[in-house]
């Protein structure tokens, strides 16, 4: 009876601990996430804000910032479009699961990452976010960029909230056509949904 006590007790501070960590995406109509890098613990909520412009927040790797994260297949917003004098704004969060795992993510429009336009959860002293950001910059003379993935994570377009769901950290997407499940565990659109979302975002992103 003790043991379950203590054990309840537990589970309450843990749930009481997890922190939501609001990060803006576009302040200001510039190309960056503010802040572009936080430390989170196992349970916390990071959450996106999309507030101006047509972005994403796509997870990378660290020696390819500006390419989608593949081998399990990372999370991904999609596109995300403001428009101009918006009072409400989509948001995408996921929950992170491994805190000792650093991730990197940056904006697939294009010519954003190239211009920096990078973020990164947990970064290591090994790997810190000044590398990752240097190695983006670089990205535009070397010639890599992202290109345009699918839409994965825990979303909403209308900004009024998100849902839940699970990724390398945790994210669900809001589309409602078939959808895969990639081994990251982050909720995937494909088919026709997932061109939709591609065309879209190349349209809105004529507000580049």
């Amino acid at each position: 009876m003790r043991f379950f006590a203590l054990t309840a007790v537990a589970s309450l501070v843990s749930g009481v601990s997890a922190a939501n960590i609001t990060v803006v995406v576009g302040k200001d109509g510039g190309l960056t996430y503010t802040p572009n890098s936080v430390t989170a613990n196992v349970g916390d909520v990071v959450a996106f804000q999309f507030v101006s412009k047509n972005h994403t927040v796509t997870q990378s790797t660290f020696t390819a910032p500006c390419t989608p994260k593949t081998n399990p297949a990372g999370v991904n917003s999609g596109f995300q479009p403001v428009a101009a004098g918006a009072t409400s704004f989509p948001q995408w969060s996921f929950t992170v699961q491994n805190a000792s795992a650093p991730m990197w993510f940056y904006c697939e429009q294009v010519g954003h990452c190239s211009q920096g336009m990078v973020f990164a959860l947990n970064p290591s002293a090994d790997k810190t976010f000044a590398a990752f950001h240097a190695a983006a910059l670089a990205s535009a003379s070397n010639g890599t960029s992202g290109g345009y993935g699918y839409p994965g994570g825990t979303g909403s377009t209308t900004g009024s909230g998100s849902t839940t769901g699970s990724g390398t950290t945790t994210g669900s997407g809001s589309a409602s056509s078939a959808s895969t499940k990639p081994a990251s565990g982050a909720m995937v659109v494909g088919g026709k949904a997932a061109a939709f979302l591609t065309i879209a975002g190349l349209v809105a992103g004529l507000n580049l």
